[in-house]
């Protein structure tokens, strides 16, 4: 085994237990965010409590009791151990980011330059990828800290509006997969930068007036409040934009970008739904026809695209003349069709320099997720996966960058299909 073979397998861990420790972290963080977003919610006023205290909370749990008071400002003597919910945010951020580096700017040939909408140098995208963090973030705060503080519900309009923007925008520059990954980054941003530089200085400042004796001013909490909020909306479309790199679907069809802007909806109406629990609010029942309605609508513009007719005519197919061979029977339908010939020669001239015993592209050491295509049983084997990654979707091959025409992928599909339906 060559040197260059054990640095791709070593590399190979090492963003494994990054991303083990970026799942660790954003768990902590996203499950204290919850609790004491229910918590916040859930305070009730009574009679008994102290003076200066906002509301209490009685929770039990793990077989004792808890009760819990807040203050929006603070207490009258500081307390002489405080806990620090910080850690959380700054961990998943960092982890995130070096996962990002490792996979997309490592791997930026594959995972994030698409050379079909936008030429650029792995510097460019890397510059591009980095400035758009750091932008989003500076309009973002700008925006808050304007007169339109005053006014949470047009300031939300107002951000949606630039988040669709920018799902359009890195959809026009970048692979599908890394547009999706940069809306994440750039929304989890927000939110830790969010903890960093405005909710965690804000706390301090009032612990500071604290100790000097002086009367903490009640705005601080207001802002902080207002950031914690935001945070509270954008936890959930982070976790599935997150996630997206397993769901082709999702990320690599021709209207990806008008998905990932409607994900962001579905978190509103979600997050709407627990917060009005939690609150005792009621039971905002419609919240789930919405969120079904527009997980339809996703559903729609993910499958509709793929559907298109690009003129292949299955006459044009001959008899399969592959090599005489014993195929397993919940593979024949699939080996036996007579598109089968043309799908062998696609799949070898465009996937089989990665999906090898032997990858032929560098970079590669073993071929992606153990996936092998270079037989024709292998090739019947992955059938659905084939049609989902390359026919439905385009997220194979990564970047498109063997090439693969859009009659190709209709060849692909129509194969499928119709080994699907033999199989009934």
């Amino acid at each position: 085994m060559t040197m260059d073979v054990l640095t791709i397998l070593a590399m190979s861990w090492v963003e494994f237990a990054v991303r083990w420790l970026h799942v660790i972290t954003a768990i902590a963080w996203i499950g204290s965010s919850f609790y004491f977003i229910a918590l916040d919610l859930g305070l009730r006023k009574s009679p008994h409590l102290p003076e200066k205290a906002h509301g209490e909370e009685w929770q039990v749990h793990g077989g004792g009791f808890y009760h819990i008071q807040k203050y929006l400002v603070a207490p009258d003597h500081l307390p002489e151990h405080l806990t620090w919910f910080k850690w959380e945010s700054y961990a998943t951020w960092l982890s995130g980011f070096a996962l990002l580096a490792i996979v997309y700017y490592g791997g930026a040939e594959l995972y994030l330059i698409d050379e079909n909408k936008m030429a650029l140098s792995v510097p460019q995208a890397v510059i591009i990828s980095l400035l758009s963090m750091a932008l989003v973030w500076i309009g973002y705060s700008g925006l808050c800290r304007s007169s339109l503080a005053a006014n949470p519900t047009l300031l939300m309009i107002i951000l949606y509006v630039m988040l669709v923007a920018l799902s359009w925008g890195f959809h026009q520059i970048f692979t599908g997969r890394a547009a999706f990954i940069h809306l994440g980054a750039i929304t989890a941003t927000i939110m830790s930068a969010n903890v960093f530089m405005v909710i965690i200085p804000n706390q301090k400042i009032v612990v500071a007036d604290l100790k000097a004796g002086r009367t903490p001013d009640a705005k601080y909490g207001q802002i902080a409040k207002l950031r914690s909020t935001h945070n509270n909306y954008l936890t959930l479309p982070v976790i599935f934009l997150m996630l997206s790199g397993h769901y082709p679907l999702a990320f690599a069809t021709e209207y990806s970008w008008l998905i990932a802007s409607l994900v962001f909806l579905m978190g509103v109406t979600i997050r709407h739904y627990f917060n009005s629990r939690h609150a005792r609010a009621g039971n905002p029942n419609w919240t789930w026809a919405a969120t079904t309605a527009i997980f339809i609508i996703i559903m729609a513009l993910s499958i509709w695209p793929a559907m298109r007719d690009y003129g292949y005519d299955a006459s044009d197919s001959e008899d399969n003349d592959l090599a005489e061979m014993t195929v397993p029977l919940h593979l024949a339908a699939f080996h036996d069709n007579d598109r089968f010939e043309a799908v062998n020669e696609i799949i070898s001239g465009r996937c089989a320099m990665c999906h090898a015993a032997e990858p032929l592209w560098d970079g590669i050491a073993v071929a992606p997720k153990g996936v092998l295509l270079e037989t024709p049983i292998q090739i019947a084997a992955e059938a659905k996966a084939i049609y989902l990654q390359s026919a439905v979707s385009h997220a194979m091959p990564p970047a498109n960058v063997a090439y693969m025409e859009h009659e190709e992928r209709a060849i692909i599909r129509a194969w499928f299909e119709t080994s699907i339906s033999q199989l009934r």
